[in-house]
């Protein structure tokens, strides 16, 4: 039998996280573009300055409205015009709202893109919000509520924010608002945040796609170009403190055959030196299924179907500072909490022993570098990545400038930073469960005071 011949591999090329060209227009928006050959679908981000904190007292959840509502019509198209030009683009409009800012993405075939980003343009510069269609946002928004809270991530995520942080800072309560918040909101609230926080002198645009043969100066010229909008003072950002003293919420389920746990604490953001440790450290922890918490918990223990670890930024500054959630996440059945818990803890305790081992340190280098190339081979991978260096006020490079720190940091170095970022003494672990089984054994392995509040 004759087999075809095996696949020669070629010579591996190259590859460097792009870096991208960046400009001013003349209505002060900044923009970042970024050639990408092949990539015949482009993507457009734009970053907005309109942080949660900036949000008036008693109307948290307006700029997720807001944000929302930037696709609901136009001074040119209402809501189902708006949803039509979009559709005949073949495009994809999506915006949502969160602490940094607000996010509106834009996805569309490069030989529609001028056509999109006029529609873009629209959306930003002269959103209709009319009343009908944000009571419809705010009617949506008052259903979501019940869903989440009934979700055990979702409210594990509530809780530990409202544990970790000031009852007078934002971020102690939820992103999208609560239901006594959402209420209040009307299309004149929408309006008043859009007119006092939107405008091209605070926002950013990033572009990433095929652009040989497209004349994008010109495009964005005559549409994100002609969005007009005043000057801002820049705008002081109150600084993040937590209180990470180790103890224990229980959100009671009365009945739940599962517990699932969040443990976590804030920590340096992607300004801080340590980060490329901290990122690699935190992965070797619990990044995949063959991380050491999962062989502990998952494959020797069979506690669960997987536990995560990981570090998400929550907001930085120009000056270079922020903070990030430090946490580990998964769920586990109801009667093994206490035993799940116990080993969770042994494994933090062992690794500030006895350290991650190299071949550790070598598996996490190898995933998060060697893998960079598919991960960001798609025009939208990009631009979110690059949107999220705006947010956080990194520099143009930052991406490409990590892996480098990445392979070069240590195993030593890795697991001083895994210790630091999750250190057994000082972690909130909220059990979202049912107390009457977990709370008597949660209290015996001492990691920290215990209490019970309810599942609402």
């Amino acid at each position: 039998m004759d087999f075809h011949p095996q696949p020669r591999s070629g010579t591996p090329k190259p590859w460097a996280f792009p870096t991208p060209e960046r400009g001013t227009l003349p209505n002060g928006l900044t923009v970042l573009r970024c050639h990408r050959p092949g990539q015949e679908v482009v993507a457009v981000e734009v970053n907005l300055l309109a942080p949660l904190d900036a949000e008036p007292e008693g109307l948290d959840g307006v700029a997720t409205i807001m944000a929302r509502a930037l696709n609901e019509g136009t001074d040119k198209h209402d809501a189902e015009e708006f949803a039509a030009e979009l559709e005949r683009c073949g495009a994809t409009l999506d915006s949502h709202a969160d602490h940094p800012g607000v996010r509106v993405s834009l996805e569309v075939p490069v030989s529609r893109l001028p056509k999109a980003l006029g529609l873009m343009a629209d959306a930003l510069r002269a959103p209709a919000f009319p009343d009908s269609e944000i009571e419809r946002l705010v009617a949506n928004r008052l259903d979501e509520i019940p869903h989440e809270l009934a979700n055990p991530a979702r409210r594990a995520a509530k809780e530990l924010s409202h544990e970790l942080f000031p009852a007078e800072s934002r971020m102690s309560r939820p992103r999208q608002g609560t239901e006594e918040t959402v209420r209040g909101i009307d299309a004149a609230a929408v309006r008043a945040f859009y007119e006092a926080h939107v405008r091209p002198a605070t926002a950013t645009a990033v572009v990433v796609g095929d652009l040989e043969g497209v004349d994008l100066d010109a495009a964005l010229t005559d549409t994100l170009g002609a969005w007009k909008g005043s000057t801002a003072e820049p705008r002081p950002m109150p600084p993040i403190s937590a209180d990470d003293s180790g103890r224990v919420v229980i959100v009671d389920r009365p009945g739940a055959v599962q517990t699932q746990l969040l443990i976590g604490r804030i920590g340096a953001d992607r300004h801080d030196r340590v980060w490329p440790a901290q990122l690699l450290g935190v992965y070797c922890l619990g990044g995949t299924l063959t991380s050491r918490l999962d062989r502990v918990l998952r494959e020797e223990k069979g506690y669960t179907y997987g536990v995560r670890s990981f570090g998400q930024v929550l907001r930085s500054t120009p000056e270079g500072t922020g903070a990030a959630m430090l946490a580990i996440s998964g769920s586990v059945a109801t009667d093994v909490t206490g035993p799940a818990l116990a080993d969770l803890w042994q494994v933090l305790r062992t690794l500030a022993a006895e350290g991650l081992t190299d071949e550790e340190r070598d598996v996490a280098v190898r995933n998060l570098v060697g893998v960079a190339p598919l991960r960001y081979e798609t025009a939208a991978a990009v631009a979110g990545t690059l949107a999220d260096q705006v947010e956080q006020f990194l520099p143009d490079d930052f991406q490409g400038q990590l892996y480098a720190r990445l392979a070069e940091t240590g195993t030593v170095e890795a697991t001083a930073a895994a210790v630091n970022a999750l250190p057994a003494d000082r972690l909130v672990t909220i059990l979202v469960g049912d107390a009457s089984q977990i709370a008597d054994p949660v209290r015996e392995l001492g990691i920290g005071e215990v209490k019970v509040v309810t599942g609402g």
